[in-house]
């Protein structure tokens, strides 16, 4: 890793908010491209989704989403749960930063679009209880949309879709469909 990476890197978990925000920015940029630093910073990154701080979470969930475009060995396809679990997180801004970044694991290929269309489901059908469930199920419904704008995969429109119209409310069901419609 280039030492001015590493640098920002290391600034993702400063107490500074606003060194810990342009530390995020300078990584999550780096990381639209593959890197060749994915694994130096994996576990660590892994360690930090059960961090105390939500932000350092939050942080750890979006980089580790980024980097499985730079996961040759398929990591993330066993990973996945713990990034999945954390839209779950006790803190719902940190569980919607992660749930919105999960859709970019999806354009690495078929095996991990299969893992993130099944994941966000399956999370889709969970989250029906939860206080903050028409949020959660917006949000997956828009990471679908990122997903099959990025892949044109038919299956994942027709899954979206679906889930769709499982919404029992009408005025929910209108508002996530209004993700798909065109401008």
């Amino acid at each position: 890793m280039e030492p001015i990476t590493q640098t920002h890197y290391d600034n993702l978990y400063a107490q500074d908010g606003a060194v810990r925000y342009a530390a995020m920015t300078y990584i999550l940029d780096a990381t639209e491209q593959p890197v060749d630093w994915a694994y130096e910073v994996w576990d660590d990154l892994l360690a930090r989704l059960q961090d105390k701080n939500n932000h350092v979470r939050a942080i750890a969930a979006q980089v580790l989403a980024n980097l499985a475009k730079s996961d040759p060995d398929g990591r993330m396809l066993h990973d996945f749960a713990a990034l999945l679990n954390g839209t779950r997180d006790e803190k719902f801004v940190t569980a919607r930063h992660t749930l919105q970044a999960l859709w970019k694991i999806g354009v690495v290929g078929p095996a991990h679009q299969q893992v993130v269309v099944d994941g966000l489901a399956q999370r889709f059908n969970d989250c029906a209880a939860e206080k903050n469930c028409t949020l959660i199920r917006y949000d997956i419904v828009a990471g679908f949309k990122q997903l099959y704008d990025a892949v044109k995969d038919e299956g994942i429109r027709d899954r979206a879709l679906a889930l769709i119209a499982t919404e029992q409310d009408e005025k929910y069901r209108k508002k996530y469909a209004s993700v798909w419609k065109t401008k």
